[in-house]
């Protein structure tokens, strides 16, 4: 398991990717992606979650791949893939790949006490070993024993009239449900907010930044705006199911 600490700098160049051909240009990691045009992305905290998540990397091929190694039959929702370890059973689906960077963050910031996810039961998942393999072991319990409705219940909910934060979830629990993360987020001088959105699915796949099919234009960013739908290329959200964590 490779823990992402390093903010790499902006490095775009042009690729071609038979797989998904729109997306013909690469970039290092979230943070080096370019907000839309008169946005700025907004202040986080040093060493919060949010500025971590913006120094995830990004995978040169835009291909999403499932567990089994095989392609995702629709590879028209991304815009980027987060370069994050997936492993070859079909555990690491929507929430799980979010509790992954929680864990993975909480872990590189040795705040092993923080580490903790719950199932329906309310049952505590502590890891009982912080060695690589223990780790990982331990991210395979959780994620086959916890899930969108346990993770749901787990996170606080979101004033609507609020906006988003880099690290607030989307969730529905249920089955089926979905949950994505938001990785990052910009503001313009009016006050107005844009996001970007990312996920796992079902089969258990590669985490991947999706495209906002609202647009024409192929962008992974979302405007903010609490009297509509959050609509996403393989999922709907309403405003009031955005949590954030305790």
């Amino acid at each position: 398991m490779r823990l992402q600490t390093t903010l790499l700098t902006f490095l775009p160049f042009i690729a071609s990717c038979q797989s998904n051909p729109a997306a013909v240009i690469q970039y290092s990691n979230v943070a080096s992606i370019p907000a839309p045009a008169g946005y700025q992305r907004i202040e986080t905290p040093r060493e919060g979650f949010g500025s971590w998540l913006r120094k995830m990397k990004l995978k040169s091929d835009n291909t999403v791949y499932l567990y089994n190694g095989q392609p995702k039959k629709n590879q028209s929702a991304q815009f980027a893939v987060l370069d994050l370890h997936l492993g070859k059973r079909d555990l690491q689906q929507c929430a799980d790949a979010i509790m992954r960077l929680r864990a993975e963050y909480l872990y590189d910031k040795k705040q092993y006490d923080d580490i903790v996810f719950y199932d329906n039961n309310r049952q505590a998942y502590r890891p009982s070993g912080l060695q690589p393999d223990e780790f990982e072991g331990y991210l395979e319990t959780v994620f086959s024993r916890c899930g969108t409705i346990s993770l749901a219940a787990s996170l606080n909910a979101v004033r609507p009239t609020l906006p988003p934060k880099p690290g607030d979830v989307l969730i529905k629990g249920g089955s089926p449900g979905h949950a994505m993360i938001i990785v990052d987020v910009a503001r313009n001088a009016a006050g107005n907010y844009v996001f970007m959105l990312a996920q796992s699915y079902m089969p258990a796949q590669n985490m991947h930044i999706v495209l906002n099919p609202a647009k024409s234009t192929k962008t992974p960013w979302y405007e903010f705006d609490p009297s509509q739908p959050i609509v996403t290329p393989e999922w709907v959200f309403s405003i009031s199911q955005l949590k954030s964590w305790p």
